[in-house]
């Protein structure tokens, strides 16, 4: 049976989402922000918690984790590099490694860039992707403790997924981040229907993920910083793709 996936809000603009197992009932909190939205999802749906599968150690995606561990008695698996630093975890992984919600298989993507150890977590039968801070619908993460050619590979590993993987990243920021890709790349048309769609998501208070891949290939600077056009554009024309991301990355930073 097919993943169900039930997406919610928490913090002041993190997002919350919940996968659940319709054939065994397993469901997993992807990062925990806070506590109290994810029990709030759970009720909703009426669906119980087995599982936490964390992105990264920062405090906006792990804060909950106590508290819901200890109502739940769920299972907190998180990445072995930042292991240390994200408080009840029970399992780590890595690169290549197997996650299972259930009978749902997932698999491990190193990604960091915005961490040291951050991972994403993929479920290719669903064509599902949980990137948490590394990938943004029309941006990415800031790059905090890595650098900017870690974060443009993990970016390609990403991109490498099926056009068709919708992907849930940990906050929403796609209005701002459309702002600034105007700013990069004002005649790309992709990005001009992106925005007129997210405008419209906005306007009536929806979310704007999951997005898919393929979308974002068309629309999201980030991704493109191999695109020759976009490099000449930019001053870097026959520069490594790394250098014309760090430079983007560098502008939405001043942006």
């Amino acid at each position: 049976m097919p993943a169900q996936t039930y997406l919610f809000g928490c913090l002041s603009d993190n997002f919350g989402v919940l996968l659940h197992d319709p054939e065994t009932g397993a469901t997993a909190s992807i990062d925990a922000p806070e506590a109290e939205p994810v029990e709030a999802a759970l009720k909703k749906t009426g669906w119980r918690l087995t599982d936490i599968l964390v992105t990264h150690h920062h405090g906006d995606h792990t804060a909950g984790i106590g508290e819901l561990k200890a109502h739940h008695h769920c299972r907190v698996t998180a990445p072995r590099r930042e292991a240390q630093r994200i408080a009840h975890v029970d399992e780590t992984v890595a690169e290549g490694e197997t996650v299972k919600v259930g009978s749902l298989q997932g698999r491990v993507l190193d990604t960091p860039g915005h961490t040291a150890g951050h991972i994403s977590f993929v479920f290719p039968a669903d064509r599902l992707a949980f990137v948490g801070d590394t990938l943004f619908s029309i941006g990415c993460g800031r790059v905090i403790e890595g650098d900017p050619q870690m974060m443009w590979n993990s970016l390609l590993k990403l991109r490498g997924l099926p056009d068709d993987t919708r992907f849930y990243c940990g906050h929403e920021y796609t209005e701002a981040n459309i702002r600034f890709a105007k700013s990069i790349e004002p005649n790309n048309k992709a990005l001009a229907a992106r925005a007129e769609e997210v405008a419209k998501l906005r306007a009536a208070s929806k979310p704007t993920i999951p997005a898919t891949i393929g979308a974002e290939k068309a629309a999201n600077p980030f991704l493109r910083a191999d695109n020759s056009e976009l490099a000449k554009s930019l001053g870097l024309g026959g520069q490594p793709a790394w250098k014309v991301f760090a430079e983007i990355r560098e502008r939405k930073n001043r942006f």
